[in-house]
């Protein structure tokens, strides 16, 4: 039996729905449940085929059981080793070199020292920065001051004035921040990617309440739409992510992805609506139940990103000796021999 797991915090809609909506399907030989977590010893299988993971972003002990678990065979929905090493200033630079716009970005050091640090642990860091340069080049005023890692609208200032932009950063301790370019869209959008293959682009409106902010419409060409489901794609295909949200603002006619890391999105039926939630919880199931059939025990069953997986796959520089007695870096494109085998 494969069995599908669903590890989760707080939320209640969701896992259950998702649970029995795999279980009604009655798919030979596979199953879901709530993941149970035991007493976990180094290199232990757990008996789940694959893992939905909704809360490991808030609880580190939750991280270290994936971790083992995509180790030993399982998998895991997202890549935890991927989450465990991105963040949203990363995203915003592969978003750039695979050709979907951001807004302009600087990341800025945290205001107050990390623990364990004094001002001699930043030899290497400029000193005072450029603060008028960094405005001026994002455009100037409005601008967001936001944290480089983290979800939903923690910490999150939209500063009109060098003043109110000081004040807000001395605000926020010891977060790394950045600072960047408001975009003041005529439209927006939020879309659920599950499986880097399964896009619903969702009207939204940031500005309403929490609970309403579902209820928008934006009047927009098709054309606009097609693009923002593409590169909803291109951005969760370099990523790697297979449960993802993507939220663009549309500036004259042009989609920014605004924040396109959120690998635990919301999926609430209470906030994301009827309608979004049958969605979510029919592609969820049948991506996790393909993801099931296709698990090889004892095997690697994660997924990778393209901006991982093309850099990997180029190999590692070797120093080959040259005839002149020179040393170069050169890539590694042969099997390694055996000492005193001879060539084929």
């Amino acid at each position: 039996m494969k069995k599908i797991g669903i590890l989760f915090g707080q939320e209640r809609t969701f896992p259950q729905a998702f649970v029995d909506r795999v279980n009604d399907k009655g798919v030979d030989g596979v199953c879901a449940e709530f993941a149970h977590v035991d007493e976990l010893r180094t290199n232990k299988a757990t008996p789940y085929a694959v893992i939905i993971d909704r809360i490991s972003q808030d609880v580190p002990f939750y991280r270290a059981w994936l971790k083992n678990a995509a180790a030993t065979g399982s998998a895991v929905i997202n890549n935890p080793f991927w989450w465990s090493a991105d963040d949203k200033f990363l995203n915003n630079v592969i978003a750039e070199q695979i050709g979907v716009p951001v807004p302009r970005t600087f990341l800025l050091p945290s205001k107050d020292h990390p623990t364990d640090t004094t001002s001699e642990s930043f030899t290497n860091l400029k000193f005072p920065l450029d603060w008028e340069m960094m405005v001026e080049q994002l455009g100037g005023f409005p601008l967001f001051l936001k944290p480089y890692a983290g979800g939903g609208w923690k910490h999150v200032y939209k500063v009109h004035t060098m003043q109110e932009l000081f004040e807000a950063y001395h605000e926020t301790g010891q977060l790394v921040m950045m600072l960047q370019e408001a975009i003041e869209f005529d439209a927006y959008f939020r879309c659920y990617c599950i499986g880097r293959k399964y896009v619903r682009v969702m009207h939204y409106e940031p500005r309403n309440p929490h609970h309403l902010r579902y209820h928008a419409h934006h009047t927009v060409d098709q054309s606009l739409l097609r693009k923002i489901e593409s590169y909803t794609l291109k951005l969760n295909e370099a990523l790697g992510y297979d449960f993802n949200t993507v939220e663009f603002a549309v500036r004259e006619g042009v989609p920014y992805a605004i924040d396109f890391c959120n690998p635990a999105p919301d999926a609430d039926r209470h906030s994301v609506g009827e309608e979004n939630f049958e969605w979510v919880v029919e592609t969820a199931a049948n991506y996790a139940i393909e993801r099931a059939l296709a698990h090889q025990v004892g095997a690697d069953n994660l997924t990778w990103g393209t901006f991982l997986t093309t850099r990997v796959g180029n190999g590692l520089p070797q120093v080959d000796k040259q005839k002149k007695g020179t040393r170069s870096l050169k890539r590694s494109t042969t099997t390694t021999r055996t000492k005193g085998a001879k060539k084929s």
